[in-house]
């Protein structure tokens, strides 16, 4: 299909962006942002019950905002499932929002409404990741690090909280999207539980991508029209992964672009590709590499829409679409190991 007609009908707010520092350094960058978000429209976020923690880690302690059941105390340092009063076993879930590694907060759409909604809709729990961002001075392993921290604290206490045994996924959107897939790989090369599936919207796991073709996309045209802050060239995705690891690309871990690295162990993976995304590819290269390794992939082309769909407002029926999936796989998560 064509760009999504909610999207294209908010695309005029960034249309002369070059890029989100440039829209930012506008006085009014703030509010056409929110603009385009689509934060006029009308829309309720779910109330769920929030607390905040944070997890030991080796950069210090990592925030984790909790969303669900089962969290309205916690005691000490051990989770209690008083909040979940029927004592049924939850779904869970580990979000790492987006943000090319160097922006993103608990905040943001991609974090807060889709943990807010997740929890609403799996009456689950979602424990969204506060990592540490690359910039001043921050670089691989030290995001991958907090995502890892982040994992071991909620695995530890996942239980307590009402989460099934076992039943614990982790996952993330974008520069998220990387983080949960390169950690996984670490537990699976440290011998460690793994997550019961991982659930990935539009993730960036490759340095170097085919461009996406025309052919691949309803409308030629569309991609080609989406503002600048949309669009990803070869340099965009180079100073990307140059400033995450802080030096080439060349030189980068596996768990730092685990799309190029062997998938086999993995647990099931669920992935949302964007039509209208150049960095598309990344999923769909990830697809054929989990399909070779036989790790079973449950794969949606998100028809219609752009990079970060997820961090526009849920009255958009194509966000809900996104959700909907998400919590359909989250739902129906059972135990890997």
């Amino acid at each position: 299909m064509s760009l999504d007609v909610e999207l294209a009908g908010l695309m005029h707010h960034v249309a002369q962006a070059g890029s989100f520092a440039d829209l930012l350094a506008d006085p009014a960058g703030m509010q056409r942002l929110a603009a385009f978000s689509g934060a006029d429209l009308p829309y309720t976020a779910p109330a769920v019950p929030i607390c905040s923690v944070e997890a030991p880690g080796p950069n210090g302690p990592v925030p984790i905002r909790i969303y669900g059941p089962g969290i309205l105390r916690l005691d000490g340092d051990r989770g209690s499932a008083a909040g979940n009063a029927s004592g049924a076993a939850l779904p869970g879930l580990v979000w790492l929002h987006g943000g090319g590694f160097a922006g993103g907060t608990l905040d943001m759409r991609e974090a807060d409404q889709v943990a807010r909604e997740l929890a609403d809709r799996t009456g689950g729990l979602v424990f969204s990741v506060d990592y540490r961002l690359a910039g001043d001075g921050v670089h691989f392993p030290v995001p991958h690090e907090d995502a890892l921290a982040a994992w071991i604290w909620a695995a530890a206490h996942a239980e307590g909280l009402g989460v099934a045994p076992g039943n614990l996924c982790l996952g993330g959107a974008s520069a998220g999207g990387n983080l949960a897939v390169g950690a996984a790989m670490y537990l699976k090369d440290a011998g460690l539980a793994l997550p019961a599936k991982l659930l990935l919207a539009y993730p960036f796991l490759h340095a170097a991508l085919p461009p996406l073709k025309p052919a691949a996309v309803s409308d030629g045209r569309a991609l080609s029209s989406l503002p600048r802050i949309l669009r990803f060239t070869e340099d965009d995705c180079q100073a990307m992964v140059e400033n995450y690891i802080g030096g080439p690309a060349g030189m980068a871990s596996s768990y730092a672009l685990p799309g190029r690295a062997d998938p086999s162990g993995l647990p099931p993976v669920a992935v949302i590709a964007c039509e209208y995304d150049d960095l598309r590819p990344s999923a769909e290269l990830f697809r054929e590499s989990l399909r070779a390794a036989g790790v079973q992939v449950s794969f949606r082309l998100e028809a219609g829409a752009t990079h970060g769909y997820l961090n526009h407002s849920a009255a958009l029926g194509i966000v809900q679409q996104g959700l909907a999936f998400l919590a359909a796989e989250l739902a129906s998560a059972k135990p890997f190991q």
